[in-house]
């Protein structure tokens, strides 16, 4: 048995064992490295939380995540028919590096580090940080795929009305942006588990937190099915749209959201589609109890390998 894979693996894909317990933290025990040639998937943290409107501390996400993930890297997805480490290449590329001193610079520090990953051929699993990493993540997805639909889990809709124009940087405005800019389709685009009033969703299809309660997972996956068909989708998952019961380490939480249970059963109904890049935000695990919340989104994360795994073409 070897140990440390973050830095002693030679080898990029298959599953790195070792003790969970131990060794160097990257997601899934993959390796670190800034060589991108060969590579599949980069995952890569941005540990961003001053845009978040509540309690902060969604800047140790990425650290949380990665840690939380030592705990699944030696199996595959639990009903997933192959081990996506063993089809795709997948490296820990680190985090995203901003002058913290200089907040207005750090939207095009985002852009910038997405490009960079997206030119190389890679695609990208991002683990954050608030949630208004998407918007930039977004940009920088449709220089490269074309305007998106957009697959949103989350207990808000993010879209609020922005007058004050896109020099805002807020969790709350992403997608009023991003459908105003046509970055995202919202009649081609839908929202899961909300649960908080907003008078102006911007036109995107909503399957609120009763909704998925009343019909269930399978019922949501055939809606969003149907609603995305076969475009390019990027998917992002705000934590938050899980019960606080499931993931309490988040900085709005938001009572009478979706389960872990049902939250992966929906994402692995995804499995075909054309998804182009995954991100997973708003893990503050200051307010975490036991880890739970980390290791869901360390489970979802390793759920959309297996989507990208599966893809059209892959």
């Amino acid at each position: 048995m070897k140990n440390d894979h973050a830095f002693t693996a030679t080898e990029l894909k298959g599953p790195k064992v070792e003790p969970t317990f131990a060794g160097a933290l990257s997601f899934l025990r993959c390796r670190y490295t800034k060589d991108l040639a060969g590579v599949d998937v980069a995952v890569t943290g941005i540990p961003l939380d001053t845009a978040t409107t509540n309690r902060p501390g969604a800047r140790f996400g990425p650290r949380a995540v990665r840690a939380a993930s030592s705990q699944i890297a030696w199996t595959r997805p639990y009903g997933c028919a192959f081990d996506p480490l063993e089809k795709l290449a997948v490296v820990d590329y680190g985090d995203c590096l901003w002058d913290h001193g200089r907040p207005e610079g750090i939207p095009a520090a985002i852009e910038a580090h997405a490009d960079a990953i997206l030119a190389s051929g890679a695609a990208m699993l991002t683990l954050g940080g608030d949630h208004f990493i998407s918007y930039p993540l977004l940009k920088a997805h449709v220089r490269k795929h074309g305007p998106l639909s957009l697959i949103h889990f989350d207990a808000h809709s993010d879209t609020w009305n922005d007058a004050q124009g896109t020099g805002r940087v807020d969790h709350g405005t992403m997608f009023y942006h991003a459908a105003r800019e046509g970055l995202v389709d919202p009649k081609a685009s839908v929202q899961i588990g909300l649960r908080t009033h907003n008078d102006d969703l911007m036109g995107f299809n909503v399957l609120d937190a009763p909704w998925v309660h009343e019909h269930g997972a399978q019922a949501a996956v055939s809606e969003v099915r149907r609603i995305v068909g076969a475009k390019k989708a990027y998917l992002t998952f705000d934590i938050d749209c899980l019960d606080p019961a499931f993931a309490p380490g988040t900085g709005t939480p938001v009572a009478g959201g979706l389960t872990s249970a049902q939250a992966i059963a929906i994402v692995k109904g995804f499995a075909g589609m054309n998804l182009v890049g995954m991100d997973v935000v708003e893990v503050a695990p200051a307010y975490d109890v036991g880890d739970v919340t980390a290791l869901a989104a360390a489970h979802l994360a390793h759920e959309w390998l297996g989507l990208y795994a599966s893809r059209p073409g892959a």
